[in-house]
């Protein structure tokens, strides 16, 4: 399978995705995820492809078969009271992704962290790996941090795209910029050579503010979603992630949208 087929597995014939994280467990805890085979077999029919940790991906193999899988190659957390704020650090690579037969790989770049170099170091061993194996990266590249929603200025994503472009990525997944418009976010798409996806963030508890959000991202050029913990924890995930796939896939309005909830 080549490099291009591997994207394909997420992006299909329209160029869009909807893919589901839920590596959440090594970063923060995330309910709803006790039985992973049984909740991917519940999201299928509405995703286009997941983000793993490799443990659930070995778990889950016969669930995933017919979906993009995109190994987390990092373990990230948040900054925290009393823990050393790292970013994230790689702890798996090409070598892994091809023994669970994944289609990309996924891996955090914060510029501007305190940790800023280490992790662009390994990033870059990762794309390294990846031309070697050919198999995909997307970059989950944000401004000093995860969570960081004050730094995700519209000058400060845009910065963070390119720059995980420039590096390699064959994908970039980011925040919509905090405050920014669907034109503000055209300019960061219209300056990243690479498909951009945006992600969900924290869960937001508003079906009408997530979906506004991606229909923003969407009108603004994103190539699709990367979105997690809205859907993990909100009260019917399939049918949140219907909605999202609706405007993603079928170009749909916000209250169109909303009438799938």
């Amino acid at each position: 399978m080549t490099r291009a087929d591997r994207l394909e597995k997420f992006f299909g014939s329209d160029g869009k995705t909807v893919i589901l994280p839920i590596d959440h467990n090594t970063a923060v805890p995330v309910a709803g995820l006790g039985n992973p085979g049984e909740f991917i077999e519940q999201m299928n029919p509405h995703v286009d492809g997941y983000v793993v940790n490799l443990g659930v991906a070995i778990s889950a193999m016969d669930e995933l078969s017919e979906k993009g899988i995109c190994l987390r190659t990092d373990v990230y957390r948040p900054a925290s009271e009393g823990h050393t704020d790292e970013g994230s650090y790689r702890i798996f690579g090409g070598d892994d992704a091809e023994t669970i037969g994944a289609h990309a790989m996924m891996n955090m770049l914060y510029p501007f962290h305190s940790n800023e170099s280490g992790m662009c170091r390994e990033a870059a061993e990762l794309i390294s790996e990846s031309i070697e194996c050919d198999i995909p990266v997307i970059l989950e590249s944000l401004p000093y941090g995860l969570g960081k929603s004050d730094d995700y200025t519209l000058d400060n994503i845009n910065f963070a795209v390119r720059a995980a472009a420039e590096i390699g990525s064959d994908v970039v997944k980011t925040a919509f910029p905090t405050g920014a418009t669907a034109d503000d976010f055209r300019a960061v798409v219209d300056n990243c050579f690479v498909p951009v996806i945006v992600l969900g963030g924290a869960a937001m508890g508003d079906d009408e503010l997530l979906l506004s959000m991606v229909r923003k991202a969407m009108d603004g050029g994103a190539s699709g979603i990367a979105v997690g913990r809205n859907v993990i924890q909100h009260s019917n995930p399939p049918k949140i992630a219907a909605a999202l796939s609706a405007i993603v896939h079928d170009d749909a309005s916000v209250p169109s949208a909303l009438k799938l909830v």
